[in-house]
């Protein structure tokens, strides 16, 4: 037996045991996220003319009035981590959330460095599920399933 051979007999199981957790991780980084999102929601909705101020005077959401902007603002919040939690329309709702975090920097031109460093690393975890999908923890893994199943 050659060394490729006994290197690759070596790493299978350890590779088995990473595919394992794949999925786990999946699972962690949609929860991460949508944590994120959803905490700030419920911070917008927890004073709601404070919300409206700051997209009046602090936020500057190009093309939308303070008052849409909150609303389409804290309605994203509180949606699509609920979706991305459950993995239900999850790469949408990345996608949706992604752009939402791009909006979020380029409307607040006081954002700090340690802020857009949180923004960096949420628009990367949120790639992760974009183009990864959300893993075999999610609603849309069951639905492929049965949907294949029944083809």
């Amino acid at each position: 037996m050659g060394m490729t051979q006994s290197l690759a007999r070596a790493a299978k199981p350890v590779v088995g045991t990473l595919n394992c957790l794949a999925p786990v991780l999946d699972l962690g980084i949609r929860l991460w996220v949508a944590n994120v999102f959803w905490k700030s929601g419920l911070t917008k909705i927890a004073s709601w003319d404070s919300t409206v101020t700051l997209f009046t005077h602090e936020y500057q959401v190009p093309l939308l009035s303070p008052e849409v902007a909150a609303l389409l603002a804290t309605g994203s919040e509180l949606a699509f981590p609920v979706l991305l939690v459950l993995g239900l329309g999850a790469r949408l709702s990345a996608a949706a959330l992604f752009v939402f975090n791009i909006v979020a920097v380029i409307s607040y031109p006081e954002l700090n460095e340690v802020g857009l460093k949180d923004h960096v690393y949420w628009g990367i975890l949120l790639l992760v599920t974009l183009l990864h999908g959300p893993g075999k923890f999610s609603l849309d893994h069951l639905i492929g399933r049965r949907w294949a199943d029944k083809g």
